[in-house]
């Protein structure tokens, strides 16, 4: 069978040319200079893989990308499966970020539409695979914890719609202090999601190991004087200086980039 995502790309197990179902997970405003600076135009360009007479799961829309969306596949003719208006029972995983329920909403519609197609998928099955994700698949960097006492957790957040799913966990999360470890590559709007944290935390700003990187010099331009910051050339500069700082019940939260990410776990 062949799956494609919303990001274009295939899950493959045969040599079957044409895509059984596709996926649209959500629209955010994310890589603007590519796929556009609007919801609308991002939409447009995601609706790209929603293909002729193949059904389509969207997992979260909003009034005027849930057009775009109904107007390719009517084109098309491909059936359309809201996942955010689907009624399904509560599953559990053992991925832990709260956004993560929505996500299990899509995976859910998109596997009850491949059983109706004859695939070979039983209840149990879906309930088994939710609850090993991480130790089916190897993912890491989604509110992932790394360490408590102080409480450590790394999440690769990077768009304004990522992040305010962040501080919705962060805002549920009971700790004394807030220390945030921070860096973003060069295309970011990087004054407008620091707007989205907290002004009473700590800011640990760094740059990651890679060549799209913000470097320290610019992102110093973004950074409000009014916030507690300090800047470090490497984030495990940056993240060590948080752990010295931070005391037991305090929460370190590492993130602003998936690169970011990446070199501490």
């Amino acid at each position: 069978a062949v799956i494609e995502t919303g990001l274009g790309g295939r899950l493959d197990s045969t040599n079957i040319i044409s895509p059984v179902l596709s996926i649209i997970t959500n629209i955010g405003l994310d890589h603007t200079d590519i796929l556009g600076d609007t919801l609308e135009k991002i939409a447009t360009e995601k609706a790209g893989i929603i293909k002729s007479k193949t059904p389509v799961v969207i997992g979260e829309y909003t009034d005027e990308t849930k057009a775009v969306f109904l107007a390719k596949a009517e084109r098309v003719n491909a059936e359309v499966y809201f996942a955010q208006d689907s009624k399904l029972v509560d599953y559990t995983t053992d991925l832990k970020g709260i956004y993560q329920k929505k996500n299990v909403k899509t995976a859910v519609s998109a596997l009850q539409i491949l059983q109706k197609q004859g695939f070979n998928i039983s209840e149990k099955n879906i309930v088994n695979g939710l609850l090993n994700v991480n130790k089916n698949t190897g993912l890491r960097g989604r509110w992932d914890i790394l360490q408590k006492n102080p409480l450590i957790v790394a999440d690769t957040a990077h768009n304004p719609a990522g992040i305010t799913q962040i501080m919705l966990q962060i805002n549920e999360t009971e700790y004394d202090k807030l220390h945030l470890v921070l860096g973003f590559v060069g295309d970011k709007d990087v004054a407008a999601i620091l707007q989205m944290f907290p002004q009473d935390a700590t800011y640990y700003f760094t740059e990651p190991n890679v060549p799209r990187k913000m470097l320290i010099e610019e992102l110093q331009k973004h950074v409000p004087k009014s916030m507690n910051a300090r800047f470090f050339n490497s984030v495990n500069e940056a993240l060590s200086e948080a752990k010295i700082q931070a005391k037991p019940n305090d929460f370190i939260y590492i993130g602003g980039s998936t690169f970011v990410v990446a070199e501490v776990i």
